[in-house]
């Protein structure tokens, strides 16, 4: 399923099998051996760079959910702007900012999944920070 539906990205971004490869930082080889479902388990690492160039995310590649679409109506308030403003004009790209979303979410969906005793955990609020150092 999962290589399914990265196949189905690529292919409708119009992306070959090298091409996704080389914007997802992971080997050709390995990505085709997703795609043929002959590596049905990629870290979730290696899902989530996969996810960026096709605009993604790692839950819809697992079959959980819908494709995200963006909603015009919904609007950014300032505070928003300024933040993703200053990231940008930091050198963050589109990718960039769907990898951190994708790890955090992944984060989340791992923490949930491991929760097998059904009972309700009482959650620490924490937070995660994420430096990433980019060479050119």
């Amino acid at each position: 399923m999962i290589g399914e539906r990265i196949k189905r990205l690529r292919e409708k971004k119009g992306y070959s099998i090298t091409k996704l490869a080389d914007l997802a930082g992971v080997s050709k080889s390995y990505l085709s051996y997703i795609e043929r479902n002959m590596q049905n388990n990629p870290s979730l690492q290696v899902m989530a760079k996969i996810a960026a160039p096709l605009d993604s995310n790692i839950e819809y590649l697992l079959g959980e959910e819908h494709l995200p679409k963006i909603h015009e109506d919904e609007i950014l308030d300032e505070e928003w702007r300024s933040i993703i403003k200053n990231a940008v004009d930091e050198g963050m790209s589109k990718g960039d900012f769907q990898a951190l979303k994708d790890l955090i979410r992944s984060k989340m969906w791992k923490g949930n999944s491991q929760d097998t005793s059904g009972a309700l955990n009482e959650k620490k609020k924490t937070s995660n920070i994420i430096i990433f150092k980019f060479d050119d």
